[in-house]
């Protein structure tokens, strides 16, 4: 199962969250971006729709497959 890392960050005079290499928008208190961060964690943890869905590779090739609608991320927030 994949993880979801979300990280609060001092950014552009105010707070961010990151998840990865990215920022969120810019907050001005760490209290703001944590629940922004939270919310956005459990975003990622709700289960969706099963589908079918096709994607291209870094080598340029095609790939398709079933996305189930459960497989979803443990996600985290620190910070």
């Amino acid at each position: 199962m994949a993880n979801v890392h979300y990280r609060i960050v001092g950014h552009e005079d105010g707070w961010a969250y990151k998840a990865g290499d990215v920022f969120s928008e810019c907050y001005a208190t760490h209290d703001e971006a944590r629940s922004a961060a939270e919310r956005a964690a459990a975003g990622q943890r709700l289960p969706g729709a099963t589908e079918d869905i096709e994607y291209q590779d870094e080598a340029g090739d095609w790939h398709e497959e079933v996305s189930r609608g459960t497989d979803r991320p443990e996600t985290d927030v620190t910070g």
